[in-house]
């Protein structure tokens, strides 16, 4: 009864703002359930309680389809992390479609008009549907809707390889994104569908779930075959980014930052809410809760930037991906790049291990004590050290990224 009457309250919701919302809870009949039979649930073992985090098989023996989720914050390097699986000719890779969940649920100002028990419910239903590979659902949250299937406006679609590629765009050279976006600009979501069931694996990089355990449903579901790469980055690096890409957000923070004098209504809810829902995450974590076992692995930013070939490697072995030829040469050309006059503030091009701690050469040291303050208990738990002065701020001869390894729970 409880359940029933909450269903109706969520749908008189959406009927108040005028927005159908339809949540398809169940799979489609076109989509392989690993370990379904009981043969093949025997021959896997209890999936929940699968110690070796091996991937069951399906029926006719073969590898089941891994799903993968890249949890991270805006401006932790979360798009260079994406193209380490974009660059995988074995995955199906889509870069932020919760964006347009996102967007129906907000208001002029892009405030949300959904209570955030609602809105985490529309990302998972999502998320279900996307492994999947069924994109209808998604089609009731882009703007314009879709005609015939068929739309102009998927958000960064040309930072996906596959949706670049037949049978979605019919250029059979490589795109780059740019590129792609003007080839390949209305994406039909039934041949993206189709397209999507072909691959072996398919990703999702997300900024929009805050705390790993927001996906424990669909970690459970072992239908899903679901693994979560949590990436994380020091808040204060954070910080520093996202006042130097978003000015007219952070604008008081500029202003903070030029003077040194902190405003009387500056808005601390960000750096607090990240550094909340790091420490609520790797609590979780660093519990070894069962359902997380095999489900999980935290990489830091700044691991990844100063040896990203060695942490890749970790990562692919982790959610069990083969290294593809090229994708050594695409890191190397990525992370020793010359940066140019003025990046695209998407862009995945650094000279990262030289550049990963610049951040500290441009925040007032006011600035750093305050997020140290709110952050005091992440980043002791991340291997962040605090600084207590300018020299300490300044002095990159020292790193304060502490020498830590977050092995994944198997």
């Amino acid at each position: 009864m409880m359940e029933c009457s909450w269903k109706v309250l969520v749908l008189l919701l959406f009927a108040s703002l005028g927005i159908q919302y339809t949540a398809i809870k169940s799979i489609r009949m076109n989509f392989i359930s690993p370990c379904r039979s009981v043969t093949a649930e025997n021959r896997c073992g209890n999936i929940k309680e699968n110690t070796a985090g091996v991937f069951c098989e399906d029926e006719n023996g073969q590898e089941s389809r891994k799903h993968i989720l890249i949890l991270a914050t805006a401006r932790s390097g979360s798009s260079f992390l994406g193209q380490l699986f974009n660059q995988n000719s074995d995955v199906f890779y889509l870069y932020e479609p919760l964006y347009h969940v996102q967007g129906m649920f907000s208001n002029a100002n892009g405030l949300p008009t959904l209570d955030r028990r609602s809105l985490l419910g529309a990302y998972r239903d999502l998320l279900h549907n996307l492994y999947d590979c069924d994109f209808y659902l998604l089609e009731n949250y882009i703007k314009p809707a879709p005609k015939d299937h068929v739309t102009s406006s998927l958000f960064r679609s040309g930072a996906s390889k596959a949706l670049c590629s037949p049978p979605v765009c019919s250029q059979s050279q490589e795109l780059d994104e740019s590129k792609c976006f003007t080839l390949c600009r209305k994406i039909n979501l039934t041949l993206a569908s189709t397209s999507c069931r072909s691959y072996k694996t398919m990703a999702v990089k997300t900024i929009r779930i805050p705390e790993i355990n927001h996906m424990r449903t669909l970690v459970e579901d072992p239908r899903l075959n679901l693994k979560i790469v949590h990436l994380v980055r020091d808040p204060r690096a954070v910080l520093a980014s996202r006042v130097s890409t978003f000015g007219d957000i952070y604008r008081s923070y500029h202003i903070w930052n030029s003077s040194g004098r902190k405003p009387h209504n500056i808005d601390l809810s960000a750096i607090r809410n990240i550094c909340m829902d790091y420490s609520n995450s790797v609590e979780t974590a660093f519990s070894r809760p069962s359902w997380l076992r095999g489900k999980y692995i935290l990489v830091r930013h700044e691991d990844l930037a100063k040896d990203p070939i060695k942490k890749t490697k970790e990562i692919y072995n982790f959610v069990g991906l083969h290294w593809k030829e090229g994708l050594s040469a695409w890191i190397e050309e990525n992370t020793n790049a010359t940066l140019p006059s003025n990046p695209h503030k998407y862009s995945t091009i650094r000279k990262s291990a030289e550049t990963v701690e610049n951040w500290r050469l441009h925040l007032h040291f006011s600035i750093i004590q305050t997020v140290q303050i709110i952050c005091n208990t992440t980043l002791s738990q991340l291997g962040y050290e605090m600084v207590d002065s300018v020299h300490q701020l300044r002095n990159l001869s020292h790193s304060l990224v502490e020498p830590r390894e977050f092995l994944p729970f198997i």
